[in-house]
């Protein structure tokens, strides 16, 4: 059933009482406001779950109005009611801020879906919020860094499965972050007070491996002078994240599918069952489908591991996200050379963002430690940026005209909107476009310039 306190804002008495009692039946609370001063005082009163506004209000629009709102809750998503003549305005509503617009008359089910729709990606960003919040807590750096809509939804897949049980099996390129995300889920799940082991299957040798895993009595193998408790059992009741997982040998594979399917195992050297309670995030940057063809992962495993895949996407994916981490790394770097460096010059932008990066977000922190400790002056220039890469801007491989125009027309595009702090009438005049065409050009590759607006 449908829950949250909705302020209703309209003076016509009669469509008030016609919304409330609609929105009543749904499961809703319903706060009716017939004027703007009224609705300010209702909005003081209480918590608000969103508001719904007549755009042509007494006193004030209501554009004005949801402003207002807004510097009381900052997050509540606000819905415009507007006539068919004023489509221009509830468009410019949403620029400033408002999540919808619903055209009157309408249909009860259209406002009804705007509603969960909005409440539903309120939930959402709060929940992303929150992880960030557990990660700047835990780890002591601002979250997962992210302008990029790929990363959204990447995070909007983790608020889900993270109160869940089932394994999780991260995907993607060496250097995206798997490992964060890995500890974002624990961080956000029932077993957040337990322990997170981590594990790279690739970095150590098979027998040394299985020891790490699984633990081992005394005197199981030349040099194990005492017992040894395993990563398993040190994860006990929290999670391990079984890193590089396709690089794990078969033959540990085995003992790997029996504490996912029966939560034991026996110790190296032991023949004592020992039972354990954890969950299992996987990662891997290679094909694990091609693997099993090739007989190098187990199938069944496989199919353990494969219960919830999430994807993350390489940094030349979303590239609006460059800009943020610069400033994030350029803040760490800066703080442990003490030096006060006061960003990048925009020829060094220019150069990061037009780079392939095939070692992705590790990959840049290293250009911009690099950066930091080589410059003696206020910003990095365009000469320190990826020398150790011979000054070469390449791309990894040759990609279709089409493609390759639409990935430089995106990063000219978010290079715009860094250097204009996101004001698309300086960006336009930058580019030599008009206004609108620059506009049509931010929807066709979905770039929100509300997201390089510089807070204070």
């Amino acid at each position: 059933m449908p829950s949250g306190k909705i302020l209703v804002v309209d003076d016509d008495r009669n469509l008030v009482a016609l919304i409330q009692m609609r929105l009543e039946a749904a499961g809703y609370e319903v706060i009716a406001a017939f004027d703007e001063l009224e609705a300010v005082e209702r909005a003081k009163e209480q918590v608000l779950d969103l508001s719904i506004v007549d755009l042509q209000l007494v006193q004030k629009d209501g554009i004005s109005l949801m402003e207002d709102l807004h510097r009381i809750t900052p997050q509540m998503p606000v819905i415009i009611l507007t006539a068919y003549g004023s489509i221009e305005s509830a468009v410019e509503a949403m620029k400033r801020g408002a999540y919808s617009y619903v055209t009157k008359p309408f249909e009860p089910q259209d406002l009804l879906f705007q509603i969960e729709k909005s409440l539903e990606n309120s939930r959402l960003s709060s929940e992303i919020e929150r992880l960030q919040g557990l990660l700047e807590e835990k780890y002591s750096f601002s979250g997962i860094i992210t302008r990029s809509s790929k990363m959204r939804k990447v995070m909007e897949a983790v608020s889900r499965v993270a109160r869940a049980e089932s394994t999780v099996l991260l995907l993607g390129e060496s250097g995206t972050g798997k490992d964060l995300i890995a500890k974002a889920i624990h961080l956000a799940s029932a077993r957040k007070g337990n322990p997170f082991v981590a594990v790279n299957c690739a970095a150590l040798p098979e027998p040394l491996l299985e020891s790490s895993l699984f633990g081992h009595e005394r005197g199981a193998f030349t040099g194990a002078i005492r017992s040894a408790k395993g990563l398993f059992l040190q994860a006990h009741q929290g999670t391990i994240f079984l890193d590089e997982i396709a690089d794990m040998p078969l033959s540990l594979q085995g003992k790997v599918l029996r504490v996912l399917q029966e939560k034991h195992f026996y110790p190296v050297g032991s023949e004592k069952l020992t039972e354990v309670d954890v969950r299992i995030i996987a990662a891997t940057n290679k094909n694990l489908e091609e693997q099993v063809k090739q007989g190098l992962f187990r199938e069944d495993l496989y199919y353990r591991v494969h219960v919830i895949p999430i994807y993350l996407p390489s940094l030349r994916e979303r590239k609006e996200d460059i800009p943020p981490l610069v400033d994030h790394f350029l803040g760490i770097f800066s703080q442990q050379t003490k030096k006060a460096l006061k960003g990048v010059t925009p020829e060094a932008m220019q150069k990061l963002m037009l780079y392939d990066w095939p070692g992705n977000v590790r990959e840049l922190e290293n250009v911009i430690e690099y950066s930091v400790a080589m410059s003696d002056k206020d910003f990095i220039t365009e000469d320190l940026i990826l020398r150790t890469r011979g000054g070469a801007v390449t791309q990894t491989h040759v990609q279709p005209l089409k493609k390759a125009r639409d990935a430089f027309e995106k990063s000219y595009l978010i290079y715009l909107l860094e250097l204009s702090k996101g004001k698309v009438t300086e960006a336009a005049r930058l580019a030599g476009k008009y206004r609108a065409d620059l506009y049509l050009l931010l929807k066709k590759h979905n770039l929100n310039p509300d997201n390089f607006k510089k807070t204070p």
